[in-house]
């Protein structure tokens, strides 16, 4: 698989390159940034695309748990098998730290379609922590 098939894009979040033109990724990076651009997305967001992204934002305030993890990860992986034809996804793993400062990172292992070059991408995620009333 060729560097034709990745493709080039613009670079997100949307920026000037040095000499004041819209700044263009390419190859792995581009990949890199379309997986940022995907889970970044709520659904409905796009007026003209309005199924695009994932629907991970719909946890902003569930407890950080087991349960709410595994709901992230299934939500990341219909979303990226869905939306990012050009890797093959390996899995999808949700872990938190500590529980009190609302933060989930979710691990995405994929490699590029064709290739035999394992990538890892880390996206945090942060829910609203819950505080109990006094």
């Amino acid at each position: 698989m060729g560097q034709e098939f990745v493709g080039r894009g613009w670079a997100f979040p949307l920026r000037t390159d040095a000499t004041g033109r819209i700044a263009l990724v390419a190859g792995e990076r581009e990949i890199e940034e379309s997986i940022r651009l995907i889970l970044a997305t709520s659904p409905g967001e796009r007026p003209m695309r309005p199924e695009f992204g994932c629907s991970v934002h719909d946890y902003v305030f569930a407890p950080a748990d087991a349960a709410t993890a595994g709901d992230i990860a299934y939500s990341v992986r219909v979303a990226l098998e869905r939306w990012e034809p050009r890797i093959e996804l390996a899995a999808v793993v949700v872990r938190f730290e500590a529980i009190d400062d609302g933060v989930l990172y979710i691990d995405i292992s994929y490699s590029l379609r064709g290739t035999n070059d394992p990538r890892n991408l880390v996206f945090p995620f942060y829910v609203i922590p819950q505080h109990e009333e006094g």
